[in-house]
């Protein structure tokens, strides 16, 4: 049976050995159960907040997300200097899966009862209640999109060559759009199937998808052969580990530390900053038209319909450019989408064409430069690919995010003085005035970090 896909993927992904398969079949499987975890609880999130908080709260939402993240990577990074990579994955599935099951209970028992917006009706401790715990939630949802997955890329870098890389990264990702299509749709449906008015039962099924992830990998160390397992290590990688210091900041002060680090951080920030506007559009448009349980479906059907596009560009061959034309096309061409994207954006704004410009954009980053920005990570050090990527990964999208959210804060001025409609035509107008500098400096980047790569591949050199 697996020789029977390994033969079919071959034309799509490349040639694989028998053994190499296995492995980024296993890895992909995990990777499927956790993007389906997240994008499970990414309109969740936004819908439940929406209803329990309102869309105006999400700029300050993300904000806090931010703040709190300072002290999670802080943990994270002692987490690693304390266990094995695999401990630490096991240990924050186990947090996560169970915050799941304890957030799941708070909505059952606030559905229906608590409305943030009027403290009148609920009483001053009910209203300051409700706001931290969805807050918290929001957070919850953020850290683990942010840190768990960052670690499982992190876990993938430390255990492949860059030629294994190339042909097994995308179809990993491709096996992830599996999960991201198949998650969102299932709990999208239960609404329907089983007349609920409360989001418990979903939020509760993506505490076992957490749970089955967790073992999952477990299964994939006990089964992959030794030399599968084995790191790239470049000629100068023992003097690049002498300068670099241990601590909770040794990930940012690497970070900060190096051009090439600096770059990765960039061209993962500049696609959240676009995405992050296009977003908060996308909700409040969404908001106007859906509420409560049906917009968490509408929202749901999104997530489903990005992760089918992505698997559909997969499919196409877009894990192939970077194999046949090399990383930094692959690289460069994601500032070239973004731009004829922000030029719909900002010319068309209406839920409909928000939901597919949003779902092709956010697919095209998924099956395309998702893959390419790991493979960046190893000719590294083993602390670069865990602690600076956690940094790079969270701080990347979430400081863009916040960025972002600075932007859609301009939305409440204009509505002041323009009124609602003419307020987002307005905010989208300005909005992608302010992109133009982003995407021409994410082009020269691009451009940057491919050189880089394929100097330290070839010399079998770590950059930093």
């Amino acid at each position: 049976m697996i020789s029977v896909f390994q033969r079919l993927v071959r034309p799509i992904f490349g040639e694989f050995e028998k053994e190499e398969f296995k492995k980024f079949l296993r890895m992909g499987i995990i990777f499927a159960f956790m993007i389906a975890s997240y994008w499970t609880l990414r309109p969740l999130k936004n819908s439940i907040f929406m209803e329990f908080v309102g869309s105006d709260m999400i700029p300050y939402a993300k904000t806090a997300s931010l703040l709190m993240f300072f002290p999670l990577i802080m943990i994270y990074t002692k987490l690693l200097d304390a266990f094995k990579r695999d401990k630490v994955f096991y240990l924050l599935s186990g947090i996560y899966g169970t915050m799941a099951i304890m957030f799941a209970l708070y909505i059952y028992t606030a559905t229906g009862k608590v409305v943030a917006a009027d403290v009148a009706s609920v009483g001053a401790f009910s209203y300051w209640m409700n706001l931290i715990i969805n807050f918290a939630f929001y957070i919850w949802v953020e850290s683990y999109g942010s840190l768990l997955i960052a670690l499982f890329w992190a876990i993938s870098t430390d255990i492949t060559t860059p030629d294994s890389a190339k042909k097994g990264f995308s179809f990993v990702v491709a096996l992830g759009q599996l999960g991201g299509i198949v998650g969102p749709y299932c709990v999208g449906q239960m609404p329907k199937l089983f007349n609920l008015q409360t989001n418990t039962i979903p939020i509760l099924a993506v505490s076992g998808t957490i749970f089955i992830s967790m073992l999952l990998l477990k299964n994939f160390f006990k089964k992959t052969p030794a030399h599968l397992l084995a790191s790239y290590h470049g000629a100068n990688e023992k003097a690049e580990e002498t300068e670099q210091e241990p601590g909770f900041l040794e990930g940012f002060w690497l970070l900060v530390s190096h051009k090439y680090l600096l770059a990765i951080f960039m061209v993962v920030a500049f696609p959240e900053v676009i995405a992050t506007v296009f977003d908060f559009h996308f909700n409040a448009l969404a908001a106007q038209h859906y509420s409560g349980v049906e917009l968490s479906s509408y929202l749901l059907s999104y997530a489903s319909w990005v992760n089918l596009l992505a698997l559909t560009f997969l499919l196409l061959g877009a894990g192939r450019i970077t194999s046949i034309l090399g990383l930094g096309v692959s690289l460069l061409l994601m500032p070239i989408v973004y731009a004829l994207s922000v030029i719909g954006f900002v010319s068309l704004d209406s839920l409909t064409f928000l939901f597919y410009l949003m779902a092709s954009s956010k697919a095209i980053n998924y099956a395309l430069n998702g893959p390419a920005i790991k493979q960046l990570y190893i000719p590294t050090t083993h602390d670069v690919r865990f602690k600076s990527q956690a940094w790079i990964e969270t701080f990347g999208s979430r400081g863009a995010k916040e960025a972002g959210s600075i932007i859609n804060m301009l939305l409440g001025p204009l509505k002041t003085s323009l009124g609602k409609v003419s307020a987002l035509v307005w905010h989208a107008r300005i909005a992608s005035f302010m992109f133009i500098p982003m995407l021409i400096a994410w082009a020269f980047i691009a451009i940057f970090l491919g050189k880089k790569h394929k100097k330290a591949i070839a010399e079998k050199k770590v950059v930093c």
